[in-house]
């Protein structure tokens, strides 16, 4: 099986979405996607977009993405880039193509002069996070990730 890493295009966006949605029912929150092809073109592809992707393609056919944003750190001054979503279908696991577009984006990280490459996942993924302690990836449990979002974040910020 031969991959190929390409950067995405607004025309991929049914593309991306469709992973998105098979990322989502495989973390078990498949009801809560709200991304349409319209949300993802203006989001990634948009004026002012900080979000970046790519199609990872097998014989010329999509088989996973990654989307991925900079952050920044203080203390090293410096960029990092931050993993948003990393997904391959189910036909190409265990293929090494996971690692490929991991890989292909600690490239970049490099590239860009990025001092962190970083990303989550869910405690009971355990194929995943075999992958990741396998590249030599170290999780930060000292850290605990908070989020706002819907009515909870509208309240706080105190708009309606």
């Amino acid at each position: 099986m031969s991959f190929a890493i390409r950067p995405a295009t607004p025309e991929d966006a049914v593309t991306i979405l469709g992973f998105i949605t098979e990322l989502a029912v495989y973390e078990k929150a498949g009801h809560e996607v709200e991304a349409t092809e319209e949300t993802i073109r203006a989001s990634i592809f948009g004026e002012g977009s900080v979000t970046e992707a790519v199609i990872l393609e097998s014989d010329g056919r999509p088989a996973g993405f990654a989307v991925w944003f900079y952050s920044y750190s203080t203390w090293q001054a410096k960029n990092g880039l931050y993993l948003e979503d990393l997904y391959v279908s189910p036909d190409y696991r265990g293929t090494g193509a996971g690692k490929m577009l991991l890989k292909h984006l600690a490239g970049i990280a490099v590239e860009k002069g990025c001092g962190r490459f970083e990303w989550s996942v869910l405690d009971w993924n355990e194929p995943a996070i075999r992958v990741y302690d396998a590249i030599g990836a170290e999780p930060q449990s000292e850290w605990i990730r908070y989020r706002m979002t819907g009515q909870a974040l509208r309240d706080f910020a105190g708009i309606a």
